[in-house]
């Protein structure tokens, strides 16, 4: 499958014209940002993880291990998986979030899911 460029970002950086269709893949919407300024293309809240699993996980990243593979498992069958692999056929995709780190959170593993890793 030929794939453009799917990358992850946080909403409180700049977007760019790169970026392509922005995704916001959280539940909640972000602190303190509005919605001009997150320039969004896109809210994708049923693919951000549960309530449950995002509240036990805590961005604790000696949890980081155990949340991913609990999200992977829900992420199973998600039909917005699909919707942002065909996205990708023709324009860049960035998976927008709001999360502090950008190492341990949850757009680092929804990326690789959608990437096939």
């Amino acid at each position: 499958m030929d794939m453009r460029s799917l990358a992850i970002k946080r909403v409180y950086e700049q977007p760019l014209e790169t970026d392509g269709i922005r995704i916001l893949v959280d539940r909640l919407w972000p602190r303190g940002i509005s919605k001009v300024r997150a320039h969004l293309d896109d809210w994708m809240k049923d693919i951000a993880p549960s309530t449950k699993l995002r509240e036990w996980f805590n961005h604790e990243p000696d949890k980081f291990g155990e949340f991913s593979k609990l999200y992977r498992e829900e992420l199973e069958g998600n039909p917005e998986i699909a919707r942002i692999r065909d996205m990708l056929k023709t324009k860049n995709v960035t998976l927008v979030y709001a999360a502090k780190d950008p190492h341990v959170n949850h757009a680092v593993v929804l990326r690789d899911v959608i990437a096939g890793k």
